[in-house]
């Protein structure tokens, strides 16, 4: 999914972080080059400076390709310019918009562009939920929030993991494979599974690192 995202503040910087996380193309935009700049090599994001109530710029911000639109600036009427532009003039097949002032809550509707009206007060888990319908992505940050890891690592050809079944790999201490993704599908991983290169897993740790898991399968 291309998620195009208006407002660097800490609400927006949070929303592309956990987008990024569940591998979604993510670009992030503020009208503050100071805030933009503080974020460099802290998100593995798209990060651009500019006024996302310019037409020019959010095009150039990759409107024209994007699946999905949250504005979270600090400003309604921004929020409302972003979300009437990105619906009307760019087409975005889905658009979400905080509400900062509950006064003005009546004005976010299908008519200035809004599928998705979040007031600033809800959750960070129910505001991605309720923008991307990505409940798969809304899972994996509460096992985060609650000291549970979820870790992915891929089989390749000079894997030493690769032609083993998955009895024979030895895990860390508290980790659990939850599924193994192969062609693009989930498939339950049954301890006489012998992994393929492509196949990609998903690792439930509480205690276990990243590093600790790499090296088990890499």
């Amino acid at each position: 999914m291309r998620a195009l995202i208006a407002g660097a503040g800490r609400l927006g910087a949070q929303i592309a972080q956990v987008l990024a996380a569940a591998r979604n193309d993510v670009t992030l935009v503020d009208v503050d080059e100071d805030r933009i700049a503080e974020l460099e090599g802290r998100l593995s994001v798209r990060l651009l400076a500019g006024d996302a109530c310019e037409p020019a710029f959010l095009e150039h911000a990759g409107a024209l390709t994007a699946d999905l639109v949250i504005a979270t600036t600090g400003k309604d009427e921004d929020n409302l310019v972003i979300s009437l532009l990105a619906k009307r003039r760019f087409a975005v097949p889905r658009v979400a918009a905080r509400v900062n002032d509950a006064e003005n809550a009546w004005l976010f509707d299908r008519n200035w562009g809004v599928d998705t009206a979040v007031p600033a007060a809800t959750p960070l888990i129910s505001l991605i939920e309720e923008a991307t319908g990505a409940t798969d992505t809304v899972a994996l940050l509460r096992l985060s929030k609650a000291g549970v890891d979820v870790i992915e690592t891929t089989i390749t050809a000079r894997s030493r993991s690769a032609g083993r079944t998955l009895v024979e790999i030895p895990l860390p201490e508290g980790a659990v494979i939850a599924t193994v993704i192969r062609d693009g599908q989930p498939t339950v991983p049954a301890p006489e599974m012998r992994l393929r290169p492509g196949d990609e897993l998903l690792v439930v740790s509480h205690a276990a690192t990243e590093q600790e898991i790499h090296t088990a399968f890499q």
